[in-house]
């Protein structure tokens, strides 16, 4: 196999890499290191009896991740605030035309699931990202893990009832969520309390990631009223000064905020029953690099 046609295999399948690799870390840059160590390992490895690169690489960056993630749960560091999962922009209508395809891989990559999948071990993650998200047999994962297929399959049940337990039960309907955005932020931005809240549910919660970089609530905010006036004051300091842009991030509709060219926060809403049930904010801006125009 030459240099060029292993660079080829290695890039078909870097998007998949790619995504495995974010789902267990949650960071892009620390996703994008490990397939490009991952890229090393291919570059440099003997892949004359490789039948399939595609499970062999998946193995590789799996691994990778594995290690990556203990490490940063070895270092302990604390997080000022609350904590979310770097924004990853997807664009699952191109690359999964199938409904429910689609439905699948944006569930798994939703905010809400990656702070649940922040709670399980390496090894339970892995399992969980590897067959919840990609559909691999439980043959496959017991391979690419070194442990046996009965140990997998109680690995991955135990992570499927945590998330189960942990993640909110909200709709995923990208039209519905696109209409509640457009119009959430339009009363943001004209500071329209009485707008905001015909939009927030009841028991709404804002959870704002700031890391201490940046202005944002460091607890998580609950209630409507709480909400809808935190919006409305931080409107009032000049978010209408500010350009915003939409996009798909973590397989749902989101809006960037940008201050002149230069990524200020992203706002993601979670909708169910016609209402917004929780207002995600990431303003830290080592988070908001990768979104740079």
């Amino acid at each position: 196999m030459t240099t060029e046609t292993a660079t080829d295999v290695f890039e078909a399948h870097r998007p998949v890499l790619l995504g495995v690799a974010y789902r267990m870390l949650g960071r892009v840059a620390d996703a994008e290191d490990v397939v490009q160590d991952a890229w090393l390992r291919w570059s440099g490895a003997d892949r004359a009896d490789v039948r399939e690169p595609r499970g062999y690489l998946v193995r590789i960056t799996t691994r990778l991740a594995i290690d990556r993630l203990r490490q940063i749960k070895a270092r302990g560091e604390t997080y000022v605030g609350p904590w979310l999962p770097e924004p990853y922009v997807t664009d699952f209508a191109a690359t999964a035309p199938d409904t429910a395809e689609r439905a699948v891989l944006a569930d798994s990559v939703s905010l809400a699931v990656l702070v649940v999948l922040e709670s399980l071990s390496p090894l339970e993650r892995a399992v969980f990202v590897l067959r919840e998200a990609f559909g691999f047999p439980y043959a496959d994962i017991a391979a690419m893990l070194d442990r046996g297929e009965p140990a997998v399959r109680q690995l991955a049940g135990r992570a499927r009832r945590h998330v189960e337990e942990g993640r909110p039960r909200y709709e995923v309907d990208p039209a519905q969520r696109r209409d509640l955005t457009e119009r959430f932020l339009a009363a943001a931005a004209e500071g329209d309390l009485e707008g905001l809240l015909a939009l927030l549910a009841p028991d709404v919660r804002l959870v704002g990631d700031s890391g201490g970089k940046a202005r944002a609530p460091l607890r998580v905010l609950e209630s409507a009223d709480k909400v809808g006036r935190f919006l409305v004051g931080a409107a009032r300091k000049g978010l209408q000064d500010f350009s915003v842009r939409f996009l798909e991030i973590n397989g749902g509709p989101a809006v960037l905020v940008l201050s002149g060219d230069k990524p200020d926060s992203v706002f993601q809403l979670d909708v169910a029953a016609g209402r917004i049930q929780a207002v995600y904010v990431v303003r830290n801006p080592d988070k908001l690099r990768s979104l740079a125009v």
